[in-house]
């Protein structure tokens, strides 16, 4: 009999704390959409203004004719790019890394390496409680540190400037995103060699017979991970995943 309630009490512990892990998820998911709404708003709102408001004060104000044709020759790249990475980085950065991520930026070459690599060092799922505060304690690190970097940055910008424009670190300030994402990349292509290879090849033979494809990365993206879904559900179906 004590055997039996004890198993029945650490059954109900464990239901009572998954149901406060999901119930503070809830909660903590209502506070970060909260404020990230007020807060991407409101930048949204100064960086659009902004221009506008110098515009209006010196009288150099553009045509509508002229907006419209500006905005749609950058709008057709950025907005389907705005779209793809939106679909495919919120599930890896959660609700607050995700808000944090879009509104500080370097989402790519900063957030998400960050973010991942947070996650691997402690262990956590996506979706789960714990991932959620991992992913936004991470970012928020990473948009902090890379703050007080280009405050230092701009600090220094002058008495660095012979050392940033040396000839022989050029080629390293040319190569830290490619080289960022390749270390990132075959850690994770080395956990499901099977899924990477094909997409991997394809998108490198592609660049290579197009190089002006290797500027439009983001839009690549969804025949890349197009293909990675198909192979990863056929070796799942096949008992082979």
């Amino acid at each position: 009999m004590n055997k039996e309630k004890k198993q029945n009490f650490s059954a109900a512990s464990t239901e009572s704390c998954a149901e406060e892990k999901q119930q503070f998820l809830q909660e903590f998911d209502q506070q970060m959409h909260r404020l990230g709404k007020i807060t991407l708003i409101a930048a949204v709102i100064l960086l659009v203004s902004l221009p506008f408001v110098i515009g209006v004060i010196n009288g150099v104000m553009p045509d509508g004719k002229g907006f419209l044709a500006g905005f749609a020759k950058v709008g057709i790249i950025y907005i389907p790019v705005a779209i793809v990475e939106f679909l495919v980085y919120t599930p890896m950065l959660g609700v607050g890394g995700s808000y944090l991520s879009f509104l500080t930026g370097n989402v790519t070459n900063m957030k998400i390496p960050c973010a991942m690599n947070a996650r691997d060092i402690a262990g956590t799922q996506v979706g789960t409680p714990e991932n959620e505060i991992i992913s936004t304690l991470s970012v928020a690190t990473s948009a902090i540190t890379t703050t007080l970097v280009i405050v230092a940055g701009v600090l220094l910008l002058v008495p660095l400037q012979p050392v940033l424009q040396s000839e022989a670190l050029l080629p390293a300030f040319n190569n830290v995103v490619p080289a960022l994402f390749g270390a990132l990349g075959l850690k994770y292509f080395s956990k499901s060699p099977q899924i990477a290879v094909i997409p991997v090849f394809f998108m490198t033979l592609l660049c290579i017979l197009v190089p002006s494809m290797i500027n439009q990365t983001s839009l690549l993206m969804i025949p890349c991970g197009g293909m990675a879904l198909g192979i990863g559900y056929w070796l799942f179906k096949k008992g082979k995943l």
